[in-house]
């Protein structure tokens, strides 16, 4: 298949591209790259442009013979939501409204999003089933929920076939120590963590001790990142003309921010220093997938089912790379 993969110079986006690669499929990776890398693109074209550039992306369209989308490209920092939300409603809405008319001129039946479990806000209930309310908190949540919206009425109206992936917290790296985690700025606990192990920064800082967890601190599912983009490959060919498809991907199982750095230091063999800090506005004590409708749906199983696992990979690929891809 000829499958347009936006934002695959990122980090998800990145390990989907190259797996869809290695399965025989013809990837083309757009990306502006403002948070991506040319050297996260493996066995895919790169084209560089922008998802308001419409003529450029007709001309993707076009000249490969796109079949199918996979929609990663975005901008995904909820705290930078909350103070600039222009920048979300412009990057991940308008843009991406752009980019469904260049899909819709083209024909183009099959879409899959990269969505997240921020469209559904506070939980209510636990685990986070699919069909729980979406009610997000912050303007990140509200233009992905806002995208899915989208996407069903063009579904409806259009005979467009989408999934929309809502993702729990990513986590990994290539088992080969080749890809993985680069970001700028990095807010992910896991690297965080990993870089005082490297002496990049002095402590990880904890925020919140006192919530109602077993340990007082935050629980968070997280989910390889090559089983992510497992996740994206068999949602691709769930689709068909018409597909209203949403699935989370989580293994399930939570852990506690204390549970990552014992494990952290566990793998690496040396101790982290941690400061304690007062709870972050926006933070739920627990944010745990309900992940029966994707691995019964889709046969999707995490082949990282456990945190160590995860981590064993992060920690090989930031001590080979403790500059990222600019080693």
């Amino acid at each position: 298949m000829r499958i347009l993969v936006t934002g695959g110079a990122g980090y998800i986006g990145g390990f989907t591209a190259r797996r869809l690669a290695a399965l025989g499929h013809q990837v083309v990776v757009y990306d502006n790259l403002s948070a991506g890398h040319r050297q996260g693109v493996v066995g895919a074209e790169l084209v560089v442009g922008d998802l308001a550039d419409s003529a450029r992306l007709d001309h993707v369209f076009v000249s490969n013979r796109i079949e199918a989308v996979i929609h990663f490209a975005a901008s995904c920092y909820v705290g930078e939501s909350v103070t600039d939300p222009a920048k979300y409603y412009r990057n991940n809405l308008l843009n991406g409204a752009t980019l469904l008319e260049a899909v819709r001129r083209h024909g183009v039946g099959r879409f899959v999003f990269s969505s997240t479990c921020a469209t559904y806000g506070d939980p209510v209930t636990l685990p986070l089933a699919e069909d729980h309310p979406q009610a997000p908190v912050n303007p990140y949540g509200n233009t992905k929920l806002a995208f899915e919206y989208m996407l069903r009425d063009y579904a409806g109206a259009y005979n467009l076939g989408f999934a929309a992936l809502r993702y729990f917290n990513a986590a990994g790296a290539a088992a080969d120590g080749t890809q993985g985690e680069h970001h700028d700025p990095e807010t992910h606990l896991i690297p965080l963590v990993l870089q005082v192990t490297l002496g990049q920064r002095p402590n990880v800082s904890v925020f919140g001790t006192d919530y109602p967890t077993p340990d007082g601190t935050c629980v968070r599912d997280y989910v390889h990142v090559e089983d992510l983009a497992e996740a994206h490959v068999l949602a691709l060919g769930k689709i068909t003309p018409g597909s209203k498809l949403a699935y989370n991907v989580g293994t399930g199982t939570g852990n506690s921010v204390r549970e990552v750095i014992r494990t952290c230091e566990e793998v690496t063999g040396k101790p982290i220093a941690v400061r304690e800090a007062p709870r972050r506005a926006g933070d739920p004590p627990v944010l745990v997938a309900a992940g029966d409708k994707i691995r019964t749906e889709l046969g999707w199983a995490p082949k990282y089912p456990d945190l160590k696992a995860i981590v064993e990979t992060a920690w090989r690929w930031h001590r080979s790379h403790p500059k990222g891809y600019d080693k």
